[in-house]
């Protein structure tokens, strides 16, 4: 059965749409007395509490993680392709390069990443006037923290310089301009290191999903990673190791159903429960207490449903084969995605052709149709179980990505034994079980060779779970791939993506640091 989460859904609207308030209270200067506002609430913790939740309302809502989160990663990775003619233009334009200010995919992650920094930075201001209980004031000062180091770290790697809040928003005039990405990355950095000293390393069930310690030290590394600071990424990656609560399961496929969430491997996921049919939340914002939130990915990337994105040759053809020479094929495959002829619906279906909508696959020569086994609903479901609003919680960060991280982190370290190590540990699991490093077509004698098959088991361990992007903008960074894998990539462009077009409008202060208001090239 799912767990039992106090804060499934926003508990309420709060002040978090603050400026909204004050625009009202100008206009009218009277107040209803029954409507909380920042001169009356957050005075406990229980309300304090309450705040916290709406970060994670907004953290799971369309916005983001149950939606928009997922397909503006896998767009601009090489991980996808499109399921056909069916993909909507605004994703289109993010998977063919073509990508305009004014996208609504990309502009609906932004506005979705400063709402949680508004909201982590309610919860942080007004945690001072909190004395009732103090545990729980610091812990939710620290699971804000946390989230909002998150968010700018999601801005900073797709937009570079952007505007940094540290307190809410509470005036019209509060417009911030572009802060350097050094400086957003310090922040982060700051945040995440805080919140870690404070968040528990693990919850009761009924907190189930919140963040924790290994969480922010598992953030913490990605973000030192993605910075250029291996010494300080490994750091925190081996605290999430030898703090001994996390281990990979024995099924692979565990990682990805509804049975099998909060299991050893998992660090970190967002929840959520599957709604009644039709009800998935596209207003976006999260926040209706009548809803639980679901996500609408089973939908998108279903064989039997929309099929909006299907995995892209490149990935697929990345599993290691018997029918290529390799000494055993790649399990992971079969755990990874569905094609015709696979059973699902606990057996009782058969996927076809016919099933699966336009996009047809070519791996290695061999034409067929692939779909996105992740996170898919449709293994205990029949046709009408792949709508929107389903119940498999998304996993943000698991121990092997932990572990693929430290064996890059050892290599850049020049430590080849402990990298090697490391990609051999997730190739034992039981389920998968693949022959140890070096293999005839992965050498690893040198620091080049243990990089590719970094990069190899990267993609066949975590393919289209939103990772590929950022490791890409790095190994390209470092020269790491012998041909450009982004097929559209123009060179001091398309390393960013657009500042959005309705900030650029809105904030008279964009600009006035010094950056210009737009990234280059668009």
């Amino acid at each position: 059965m799912k767990r039992n989460h106090i804060y499934r859904y926003s508990v309420l609207t709060i002040l978090l749409t603050i400026v909204m308030f004050i625009a009202c209270q100008k206009q009218l200067n009277k107040t209803n007395p029954s409507y909380p506002t920042l001169d009356t609430y957050f005075r406990n913790s229980d309300e304090l509490q309450k705040g916290t939740n709406a970060i994670y309302s907004i953290f799971h809502s369309a916005q983001l993680i149950a939606r928009e989160w997922f397909f503006l990663h896998d767009l601009r990775s090489d991980d996808v392709t499109a399921g056909g003619s069916q993909l909507e233009l605004p994703r289109r334009q993010i998977l063919e390069g073509n990508i305009t200010p004014d996208n609504t995919v990309m502009n609906d992650v932004w506005k979705g990443a400063y709402t949680v920094i508004h909201r982590a930075n309610t919860v942080i201001f007004f945690s001072s006037q909190v004395t009732d209980n103090t545990s729980l004031r610091d812990r939710c000062v620290a699971e804000a923290k946390f989230f909002r180091g998150w968010a700018y770290f999601e801005l900073v790697s797709l937009w570079g310089a952007v505007p940094m809040y540290l307190q809410p928003v509470t005036e019209a005039s509060q417009f911030q301009s572009r802060a350097t990405a050094d400086a957003v990355y310090a922040q982060i950095i700051k945040d995440l290191e805080e919140a870690a000293a404070v968040l528990p390393p693990v919850y009761d069930a009924a907190d189930r999903g919140r963040a924790t310690s290994g969480a922010a030290n598992a953030m913490l590394g990605r973000v030192q990673m993605q910075k250029g600071d291996y010494g300080a990424a490994r750091t925190a990656l081996l605290k999430v190791k030898n703090s001994n609560q996390y281990s990979l399961v024995a099924n692979y496929l565990d990682n990805f159903l509804e049975e099998t969430e909060f299991n050893p491997e998992s660090i970190f996921e967002a929840v959520f429960f599957e709604t009644a049919p039709n009800q998935f939340n596209w207003g976006y914002t999260g926040d209706d207490p009548s809803q639980p939130q679901g996500t609408v990915r089973n939908q998108e990337y279903s064989p039997i449903a929309w099929r909006n994105l299907v995995p892209s040759n490149r990935y697929l053809e990345e599993f290691e084969y018997t029918s290529q020479g390799h000494a055993k094929t790649d399990p992971r495959y079969k755990m990874s995605v569905y094609e015709s002829g696979d059973t699902y619906n606990n057996g009782n279906s058969v996927l076809t052709d016919a099933d699966q909508n336009n996009a047809i696959s070519t791996v290695y020569g061999v034409n067929k149709k692939v779909s996105w086994r992740k996170f898919m609903l449709i293994y205990k479901h029949g046709k009408g179980g792949d709508r929107a609003g389903g119940g498999i919680n998304q996993r943000i960060i698991r121990y092997a990505e932990v572990l693929l991280m430290l064996a890059e982190c050892e290599n850049e370290l020049n430590n080849p034994g402990a990298a090697i190590d490391y990609l051999n540990e997730v190739r034992d699991r039981p389920s998968v079980m693949m022959p140890h490093y070096p293999t005839t077509q992965y050498p690893v004698g040198n620091k080049a060779q243990i990089q590719q098959a970094i990069m190899h088991e990267k993609t066949v361990e975590l393919g289209g779970e939103e990772i590929r992007n950022r490791d890409i903008l790095r190994w390209r960074k470092k020269g790491y791939f012998t041909t450009e894998p982004i097929s559209y990539f123009r060179p001091n462009r398309d390393e960013l993506l657009p500042i959005p077009q309705q900030e650029i409008d809105n904030n008279p202060q964009l600009a006035a640091g010094g950056i210009n208001k737009q990234n280059g090239g668009y």
